[in-house]
């Protein structure tokens, strides 16, 4: 391996050990008490050498955002099946949704703490993008099947996306974080309105 191939490698596991250090210290406690000299204390590097990956906490916060909108996705892809109805296929989008909240509540916190992305937010992410999309795609067949013609598909997607992560929000305040249990009576009951309120 050469001295430039080397120096690469170095810097990649550095960065590597970087986002280690940051998920550890968000874990343990908390989005709050992540600061780059904490990072930098904890690695034992210098401040300069955490801003040379990472120009300020913001940005290792959107690696984690962007991190956890491929995870949701990855969630949503595993769930549902596409040989199934459109009314289950919904459901199950609404429960692989609930999962992933569950399993990783401190991505969830950063990825929505002031609320489901804005179109703007949308359009600058393409991993939010692809979310989004994903969720369309079942709100697109749901009104092709429904026969409807004066649909709203961006309302009804900003109706999902709201009764998602409102219940969500509300429900992890109250579960054991290590409770990874299926979605509430409240999720379902709300998902079947939902579904409704399109094909009805």
């Amino acid at each position: 391996m050469g001295l430039t191939e080397r120096k690469i490698r170095q810097q990649q596991e550095l960065k590597e050990q970087i986002i280690c250090c940051s998920r550890e210290i968000v874990e343990n406690e908390g989005w709050a008490a992540l600061s780059i000299r904490k990072i930098a204390d904890a690695i034992e590097y210098s401040v300069p050498v955490i801003y040379k990956h990472f120009e300020n906490k913001e940005a290792i916060s959107a690696y984690f955002v962007q991190e956890g909108f491929q995870k949701l996705l990855q969630s949503m892809d595993q769930e549902i099946q596409a040989d199934k109805v459109i009314a289950i296929k919904i459901d199950q989008l609404a429960k692989a949704y609930w999962l992933f909240a569950v399993a990783h509540p401190k991505h969830y916190e950063i990825m929505f703490g002031l609320g489901i992305p804005t179109c703007e937010k949308t359009r600058e992410s393409e991993d939010i993008k692809k979310v989004s999309d994903k969720m369309l795609d079942l709100i697109d067949e749901a009104i092709l099947e429904s026969g409807k013609k004066k649909i709203d598909r961006y309302l009804k997607l900003k109706t999902l996306w709201s009764i998602l992560h409102g219940i969500v929000a509300i429900d992890l305040l109250s579960i054991d974080s290590n409770e990874s249990r299926c979605p509430s009576e409240v999720l379902a009951d709300a998902m079947d309105g939902y579904i409704k309120s399109i094909l009805v």
